[in-house]
């Protein structure tokens, strides 16, 4: 596989970091969009996106923190990580548009087949619906996604495949959200809710306490298998 770092054009204008990974294969591919933990494009986030890649599938993972005074990767236990994602709901439109300006350049990309999703992480969690809502994604993954319960009325006229992954002691999905989702899970097809005992926030992450190899490899399957369907899908 190829590993890249790139820059990306803004709408808004300026420009934004961006790893991108490439698979060794001839063929034409899906692509997968990692939106970062507050933590930003680290070394967990660049090690799924090098899983991703080994498995066949471009990924791209863009600095969604750039606008701010602490951009790129933080460590786990910076006191800037949460400051740089403050306020939230700001942050989370402003970075709807950096994962709008991804979209250009994967279509770019030789082994592109046209068909992407987003899996977001912690604070990316939203974007694993925004993307398929309205930023012209095929499909999301949400893993212990958190804000969550201020977009799930996106799910309103959305027909695109979303899974949603959390552990039952994560502290960014209290019962009430936990319940909201579960009521929501039910009465849509296309919105699958996994929640795993005992699991608690950040467990995607290696390097992080909370990390949990087996709801790890879970969430990766499932995340393999809607881009497998997206493959699928090109040829159909």
């Amino acid at each position: 596989m190829q590993k890249r770092e790139i820059r990306i054009k803004s709408t808004d204008g300026g420009e934004f970091d961006c790893y991108l990974v490439t698979p060794s294969t001839r063929d034409k591919t899906p692509a997968i969009v990692l939106a970062s933990a507050i933590h930003g494009v680290d070394e967990d986030l660049r090690g799924i996106a090098n899983e991703f890649a080994a498995r066949g599938y471009i990924a791209a993972a863009p600095d969604l923190f750039w606008r701010t005074p602490t951009p790129g990767p933080l460590k786990r236990d910076d006191p800037r990580s949460a400051p740089r994602g403050q306020p939230r709901l700001e942050r989370i439109k402003a970075g709807e548009r950096d994962i709008a300006d991804v979209l250009p350049v994967l279509r770019k990309e030789p082994l592109f087949n046209g068909h992407a999703a987003v899996i977001g992480f912690c604070y990316g969690g939203p974007f694993a619906v925004l993307g398929p809502k309205r930023l012209g994604y095929d499909a999301g993954i949400s893993c212990h996604g958190t804000q969550m319960l201020d977009f799930i009325g996106e799910f309103d006229g959305l027909a695109k495949p979303v899974c949603l992954i959390w552990g039952d002691k994560d502290h960014a999905a209290p019962p009430n959200v936990l319940e909201a989702y579960r009521a929501l899970a039910a009465q849509k097809k296309h919105v699958e809710l996994h929640v795993f005992a005992g699991v608690e926030h950040g467990y995607m992450m290696p390097s992080a306490k909370a990390h949990d190899r087996k709801t790890y490899e879970f969430s990766m399957g499932r995340a393999l298998a809607i881009l497998e369907s997206l493959r699928a899908k090109a040829h159909a």
